[in-house]
């Protein structure tokens, strides 16, 4: 949301000609609706010469910082990660690390299981590298971004790749809640709004109009800065003016104060918070949602029955299917979920 200025001024230049009047009110440009588009928007993928890695097709750090930014969306990437990971039942890998799996296939739409050595080169276990810093290889394995511009390179054998299909490239996995991504924005911008609406003080945000012509010139700047200096941060910023002998209604504003009537914030908030939800998919009644009808979000283990059966199984099994159909993954080391309904 951009921010809108008024400055104070001393509006005596209102009495000049047309030629050297100076407007009092400077207000922002216009602010695009996406400015980040290519975030989202994208053909194909470009490769790093320098460290021999595919770059991703969307900001990993977006995708990282999304589900901070959020109420809805983080709680429902952690509750995705959490159904899939309480059915697990034995495996390479530790319940945490199927749960860090999980949560990287989820919030970003792939993941890179790092196959672990004995001294015999047998594979003994799996563990799973963070998605946010892992990049896929010239080779098709995993690129490790660490500290100081350094990269950590595995070979192609040595990664498993699990990745939720993507119909405009197959390097990388795609999130399939990109589709609320604007949504999810929106509602913490309504938020950030109403905080700063707050911290601002709804007093404050308006025009104060004087026509006193004997008003002294100590006392109209002692109302400026008192004006300037009010509660708030500069979120509405308000503007004093002093037309000696103006007439009434000769300036007019429509005061920002008003905010519940002109912002609808809970609509906001609510319509926002439902297309989040519908992005991924997930039922109302699982996630928290307060119902707004008296008959309520209805029974909610066959909402679970019904989501596990149609979200979590599959995402269970694109682990499994990578995992298990691995030529290096011997029956000792399948990986087995509980995939009772």
């Amino acid at each position: 949301m951009g921010a809108t200025t008024l400055d104070a001024a001393n509006d005596n230049s209102m009495t000049d000609t047309p030629e050297t009047a100076k407007a009092p009110v400077v207000f922002g440009l216009p602010e695009q609706v996406m400015p980040n588009m290519w975030l989202t928007d994208y053909d194909s993928l470009y490769f790093n010469d320098q460290d021999q890695y595919w770059e991703p097709p969307v900001d990993r750090h977006l995708l990282a910082n999304l589900t901070r930014r959020n109420a809805q969306h983080g709680g429902i990437v952690q509750s995705r990660a959490n159904m899939a990971a309480s059915r697990f039942v034995s495996g390479p890998m530790s319940a945490q690390q199927v749960g860090a799996s999980f949560l990287n296939l989820v919030q970003f739409g792939d993941v890179a299981l790092l196959k672990i050595r004995n001294g015999f080169r047998q594979v003994v276990r799996l563990f799973p590298l963070p998605s946010y810093r892992t990049r896929v290889g010239k080779d098709g394995g995993a690129v490790v971004l660490e500290r100081d511009n350094q990269v950590r390179p595995y070979k192609a054998k040595d990664i498993i790749w699990v990745r939720q299909y993507d119909t405009v490239q197959q390097v990388y996995g795609c999130p399939d809640y990109l589709g609320g991504l604007q949504s999810t924005l929106l509602n913490e911008d309504a938020t950030l709004f109403r905080r700063k609406y707050y911290l601002n003080g709804a007093h404050m945000g308006f025009i104060m109009y004087a026509t006193d012509p004997n008003l002294d010139a100590a006392v109209e700047k002692d109302i400026k800065e008192k004006i300037q200096d009010s509660k708030g941060v500069g979120n509405f910023r308000s503007l004093f003016v002093n037309i000696p002998n103006g007439k009434e209604k000769g300036l007019q504003i429509i005061p920002v104060g008003n905010f519940e009537s002109k912002d609808e914030f809970g609509s906001v908030k609510a319509v926002s918070a439902q297309d989040t939800f519908n992005a991924h998919r997930f039922p109302a009644g699982l996630g928290g949602m307060i119902p707004t009808n008296a008959a309520g979000l209805g029974d909610p283990t066959k909402y679970d029955s019904v989501y596990f059966k149609n979200e979590t199984k599959p995402l269970i099994n694109m682990l499994v299917d990578a995992v298990n159909n691995d030529s290096e993954i011997g029956n000792s080391l399948k990986l087995v979920f509980d995939l009772e309904v």
